[in-house]
């Protein structure tokens, strides 16, 4: 069965007859499960062979399955990086072993995720003549029954996930371009499903990155302009560019590249490096641009002006507006992090980082010459921040407040390294979260934050309320419990966090204090249950600390939390790839946010304490 194709566009459709989903970067796949599963290509190529993981997570569920067959399903497989992207390369690699003992292991260590848009055939009954509408609504009552995620997670445990579909393009274009997705695919709504044809009812919307380079051939067989950019001081190929020229662009093109050769062969017409322009392109694969596409041409630049450090900027999508200094600038020496690695760092995890960031006023403490200098607090927003930093007065201080990609960029070029957030969002009247911060007295104590974390989790497992965990980046851990917007006051949770501290006193007062006078603690575990107070601050989800190690608030999975964790195994240098391999462990935050029942907590406390376990 051949599947249906999106067009491409530059201009996609908006308005109330049309649907939007994401679009991953993997291999077109189409399921079919009756007397047998099979899994083929976009081409017609069997791929269970080389994803063996995917049958067997099937054949693991087929009693949920059974009811349902035979079935069909469309989508996509994968190599999740994030819930809105895929990586193209590591499944390309994975598509080209042939070692049955490799597959086996890649399998069990990195399984790939069966991404499904659509539905085929259910029961044995045809569902292609129904529209996109109905299709979408009887996909996800199946995955509903079969009990499998309705949206795409890196931290699933689910081999087959669902993709969704929005009403509105913008917000889910703001997520795509955020996470460094491919697109997405605009689906109009009455549209049927068609085997084999490429529609004009689905378009898909690709996340162009964009290169400044040079000509240097033209390829006479097929029409090819090589491009390449300065590496080493030597013109370096990254790609062959055949689309996107308006038909005068590519003749202007290829008189000046003919009448300023400087050589010319069979099936080469070399130029100097000169004729400088931008092409569009998906990612970088194998040293080469994937769908490379003319953009313009640019009078205005040098070909010297065309590196590969310059590229390799552009690759990491920072708002073009944003103009980052002294890239080379040392931040850190051990690692060694310069401030364009710092850059990119935050544009990586911009988007697990932000969303903790977005309405809440913002304290940042600058370090302008890295850890090699002086620090500073900032709370009010400099008077020479661009328009499109949002502000917010309160007690006459004029916070930042960092809601969009730009902002956080600009404060990183600001050399911004501590991002330290209230426990409440700008519209919110009390507390957004409970955060419970185990701070022990020194670094080689921190077995007692470990200690106390485990025993809290006890207790709010024992409460049915889900909890999260990171690390402080300094010595200590943070326990995080999400709460309903404007549900509860400062008040009502501090009768929470004082329960929770009274017992782990009780449970272990030679490791744990709730004594305020330093002096008269010891070495015991403070547990600060006061500091969860309106005005106060707590840092934020993967933001750096200022010290030497270059260590990050690193949001933990709870089974790390042992004897074996250490502050110094999450840095800046190996966050990404953590997050890559193991997702993220707040990736469900938000969720559980909207959802956390704290009621007949508050109730009991508030009636009577002594007896609420």
């Amino acid at each position: 069965m051949k599947p249906m194709l999106p067009t491409l566009t530059f201009d996609p459709p908006r308005g109330s007859g049309w649907r939007y989903e994401v679009k991953y970067d993997g291999f077109r796949a189409i399921l079919e499960w009756g007397s047998y599963i099979r899994l083929t290509s976009r081409n017609g190529k069997p791929l269970l062979g080389l994803f063996p993981e995917i049958e067997q997570f099937l054949l693991a569920n087929e009693a949920k399955f059974h009811p349902l067959l035979p079935l069909s399903l469309d989508g996509e497989l994968v190599v999740l990086e994030n819930p809105y992207k895929a990586n193209f390369g590591t499944l390309q690699v994975r598509g080209r072993m042939r070692s049955k003992d490799r597959i086996a292991e890649k399998a069990r260590n990195a399984p790939c995720t069966l991404l499904i848009f659509d539905i085929l055939q259910l029961k044995g009954k045809p569902q292609t003549a129904f529209d996109y509408e109905t299709r979408k609504r009887t996909l996800e009552t199946v995955f509903q029954a079969v009990e499998l995620p309705l949206r795409p997670g890196k931290a699933q445990q689910s081999l087959v996930q669902m993709i969704p579909s929005h009403d509105s393009l913008d917000p889910v274009w703001e997520k795509v371009v955020l996470h460094d997705g491919e697109g997405i695919v605009a689906k109009r709504l009455s549209s049927i499903w068609e085997e084999g044809k490429r529609a004009e009812t689905w378009v898909k919307l690709k996340n162009w990155k964009y290169v400044s380079c040079f000509v240097t051939a033209y390829e006479k067989p097929n029409g090819y302009f090589y491009v390449s950019v300065f590496k080493n001081n030597e013109p370096h190929v990254i790609g062959s560019v055949l689309f996107g020229f308006k038909p005068d662009e590519k003749q202007a093109l290829y008189e000046t590249i003919k009448g300023n050769n400087t050589g010319e062969d069979d099936r080469f017409i070399h130029v100097s490096p000169g004729i400088c322009l931008d092409v569009k392109y998906l990612e970088l694969y194998e040293d080469q641009l994937r769908e490379p596409h003319f953009h313009q041409f640019r009078f205005d630049l040098k070909a010297e002006e065309c590196t590969f450090e310059r590229f390799v900027q552009q690759q990491k999508n920072v708002p073009a507006d944003i103009e980052i200094t002294n890239p080379d600038k040392p931040l850190w020496e051990s690692p060694a992090i310069k401030k364009i690695d710092y850059i990119h760092y935050l544009r990586e995890i911009s988007p697990y980082m932000l969303p903790f960031l977005k309405d809440r006023l913002l304290t940042v403490i600058r370090y302008p010459h890295g850890m090699f200098g002086e620090a500073f607090y900032q709370k009010n927003c400099p008077e020479y921040a661009p328009e499109f930093v949002q502000t917010e007065v309160s007690e006459g201080i004029e916070y930042i407040v960092c809601n969009n990609l730009k902002t956080f960029m600009w404060l990183g070029n600001q050399v911004a390294v501590e991002f330290h957030i209230p426990f409440q969002s700008i519209q919110s009247k009390g507390p957004s979260e409970i955060v419970l911060d185990l701070d022990p007295p020194s670094k080689n104590a921190f077995n007692l934050a470990i200690k106390a974390a485990l025993l809290i989790k006890d207790v709010l497992d024992q409460l049915k309320l889900i909890s999260f965990i990171k690390t402080s980046g300094n010595k200590g851990l943070q326990v995080y419990i999400p709460l309903p917007e404007n549900r509860y006051s400062f008040d009502e949770t501090r009768m929470f966090t004082s329960f929770v501290a009274q017992y782990l006193v009780s449970n272990d007062p030679d490791s744990f204090t709730i004594e305020r006078m330093k002096k008269n603690r010891g070495n015991r575990l403070y547990v600060d249950y006061v500091q969860h107070a309106e005005g106060k601050t707590i840092i934020s989800p993967y933001s750096p600390r200022g010290n030497k190690n270059a260590t990050v608030a690193a949001p933990l999975f709870w089974d790390e939390v042992n004897e074996q964790l250490t502050m110094e195994a999450f840095q800046i240098t190996n966050i990404i790839e953590r997050i890559n391999k193991k997702g993220c462990p707040f990736q469900h935050f938000f969720t559980v946010k909207e959802e956390q029942n704290f009621d007949p907590v508050l109730d009991f406390l508030k009636g009577k304490t002594s007896s609420l376990l």
